[in-house]
């Protein structure tokens, strides 16, 4: 049977409170309950028979998975959306109908300036919830500089600067303001090294957005000085495979620092080619490749990059592979890399090597492809030029792909 207009549907009100639920939640039993309800369900006084889970009945574990349920969340925001203004509806309905309160946001920043936790927390549910309180938070007077403050005190508990983390990366930070940070709290690397080095994938990933944006910014000053032991958290969230998200983030840090020469020698040294020739190795979607593939490029443009990737067992294979089967931007890309190894690292073992690969026989097809771009076919007419007397006569290249070979 179908809900009366401004009626909550059944199944958005949680079986605990009977209202409707703002941040729904699952348990282990598939019982989905609002969190603040649950949270106190699970804090009374077990009974005898230990906890259980209030519909079903089954016993809980003694701490519970709590997942959330984002579909179901989504579900309620559609049909608090599609409500008329005019809709008569409860008290705790109309609440959830439009974004929270400017003063209800600046006393939650206010506790969370001072590390409150559960205030830290609540403010990333709230920017999670909807757009309009995303922008209402963002419209705080000094709300970065605030949540910064708590990622550089070091009074601050990990779970704190962590939070603090959270809400930042999920917030749209203007360029001013960004600046404004890295010159207030000089200890900010530092404090990001700190939550990369977490166990928490989550909390790594958010770091690896906000070290995003900060690198996107790109002032030479805080570039420069950033440490070896960041650059090396940043290329073990690449490493670790964290989130496809916050693998983005990180590929994009490295592309973006790339440019300042002593940055991009400490990236190498931190292990990025190999971490980067690995994750393409594994295949991933396209956009990731395309990055990882952008950041590769960066990071030949040195001679400890090139060096790295020739030895590498898979490198040079790999980025060949690339050529014609992502895409054009990552054909160029990859076209892009072997140019710089075939200019600046071209020892007989790295020629015979990219013969045997198949590397040469990609560039030969790259030049008939209509996939390839006018500028990426004439850097493999340049490479194919270059070693033309090397690769002309190579046993590795079959009858077919000579033919190909242009004169």
């Amino acid at each position: 049977m179908a809900s009366a207009p401004g009626e909550v549907p059944s199944h958005f009100l949680c079986p605990i409170s009977l209202q409707l639920m703002r941040e729904p939640v699952t348990l282990p039993t598939g019982i989905s309950y609002d969190r603040a309800a649950i949270i106190r369900w699970l804090a009374a006084p077990a009974p005898a028979g230990g906890r259980t889970c209030p519909v079903t009945r089954v016993p809980l574990p003694p701490q519970p998975q709590l997942t959330p349920n984002h579909t179901l969340r989504r579900l309620i925001q559609a049909w608090l959306a599609s409500l008329s203004p005019e809709a008569e509806v409860d008290d705790d309905v109309a609440a959830l109908r439009g974004p929270v309160p400017g003063a209800e946001v600046a006393a939650l920043l206010s506790d969370a300036a001072a590390a409150q936790v559960e205030a830290l927390k609540r403010l990333r549910e709230l920017v999670a919830e909807c757009e309009d309180n995303r922008a209402v938070l963002e419209s705080q007077d000094g709300v970065f500089d605030s949540l910064s403050r708590v990622v550089s005190s070091a009074d601050a508990c990990s779970t704190a600067r962590e939070e603090a983390v959270g809400v930042l990366a999920s917030l749209r930070i203007p360029e001013p303001e960004l600046a404004g940070v890295v010159a207030r709290h000089s200890n900010l690397g530092e404090a990001l090294t700190a939550v990369l080095r977490s166990s928490n994938l989550k909390s790594r990933a958010n770091a690896a957005l906000l070290v995003r944006s900060l690198s996107e910014a790109a002032w030479p000053a805080w570039v420069i000085g950033l440490s070896q032991e960041l650059l090396a958290e940043v290329v073990r969230v690449v490493r670790d495979r964290v989130s496809t998200q916050a693998t983005k983030a990180a590929l994009h840090a490295l592309a973006a620092l790339c440019p300042y020469g002593r940055t991009r020698v400490k990236i190498v040294g931190a292990g990025a080619v190999p971490a980067i020739v690995d994750l393409l190795l594994d295949d991933p979607e396209r956009r990731v490749n395309e990055i990882a593939l952008v950041a590769l490029d960066r990071l030949c443009k040195c001679a400890e990059g090139r060096a790295e990737l020739v030895a590498h067992a898979a490198g040079l294979a790999v980025v060949g592979k690339k050529v014609l089967r992502v895409s054009e931007a990552a054909s160029e890309r990859a076209v892009r890399v072997l140019r710089s190894v075939a200019r600046h690292a071209a020892t007989p073992a790295v020629l015979q090597e990219m013969a045997q690969s198949g590397v040469v026989a990609k560039l030969c097809a790259a030049l008939r492809s209509e996939q390839c771009g006018v500028r990426t076919k004439e850097r493999a007419h340049e490479v194919l030029k270059l070693h033309s007397r090397t690769w002309r006569s190579s046993p590795c290249l079959s009858p077919k792909i000579l033919e190909l070979y242009p004169l």
